[in-house]
């Protein structure tokens, strides 16, 4: 289902979470989500660009309609810690707080768009099968947090490493032929490890056969499997 919306730009209702158990309640959400969309500006960034800084007004969200989109944070002793990594069709800023305590950045080219809160919270009075929507976004967003505190606090380079990888390929829904827009900087700074690790432990496992690694933003994955063991380990 398409519909048109600020500045003549093509909006895929679709790319909505669809949790309905009937036709009617599926009908009164596709409602929702077009009124949402409806509200929402659309806003193009180059790489690098910020889209909101730490200590910003908290006054909206954000859904990734193209492009890959940092969540970071600039440490007192000059350090960066990147909390996630958002791609097409997810959202963030969903955070309620008064300030950003992160800031968000392109990584390359992206486009999003922006939901006023206040509009947001009007339309849920109005719409109230929005307001499941939006759960489900927090609780996804819950869940991952939970998964980072696991992989920083206990797993050691290798298996780091080997998740993030099978972790970028379930959420892109590839297999192999893996597109990795991110620098192995921002790896690093995702994964809490030094950009010598990181790169050390790509080339072990490329050596070992679970990868190759064509070009500095694609890398295939070969072997699943070993990939897998290593998480286990």
């Amino acid at each position: 289902m398409f519909k048109q919306f600020d500045a003549g730009s093509t909006v895929n209702v679709s790319d909505w979470p669809q949790n309905t158990a009937s036709p009617v309640a599926r009908s009164g959400q596709l409602e929702a989500l077009v009124a949402l969309e409806q509200i929402g500006t659309r806003r193009s960034l180059s790489r690098e660009e910020e889209i909101y800084a730490e200590g910003d007004r908290a006054d909206g969200w954000y859904k990734v309609v193209s492009g890959t989109v940092r969540i970071c944070k600039l440490m007192a002793d000059g350090r960066r810690h990147i909390a996630e990594f958002l791609f097409a069709g997810e959202c963030f800023g969903l955070d309620d707080h008064g300030e950003r305590v992160f800031s968000a950045e392109a990584v390359g080219d992206v486009i999003v768009m922006r939901f006023p809160r206040l509009a947001t919270q009007r339309l849920i009075e109005e719409k109230p099968e929005l307001a499941g929507h939006m759960w489900n976004m927090t609780l996804r967003s819950l869940a991952h947090a939970q998964t980072r505190m696991l992989l920083l606090g206990r797993m050691t380079a290798s298996e780091r490493v080997a998740s993030f990888l099978l972790e970028l390929s379930e959420r892109r829904d590839v297999r192999r032929n893996l597109d990795v827009p991110m620098s192995r900087n921002d790896i690093a700074d995702y994964l809490g490890l030094t950009i010598e690790t990181v790169c050390r432990v790509l080339s072990a496992f490329k050596k070992d056969g679970a990868i190759t690694i064509p070009s500095p933003h694609r890398i295939d994955l070969c072997d699943r499997d070993m990939l897998e063991a290593a998480v286990e380990a």
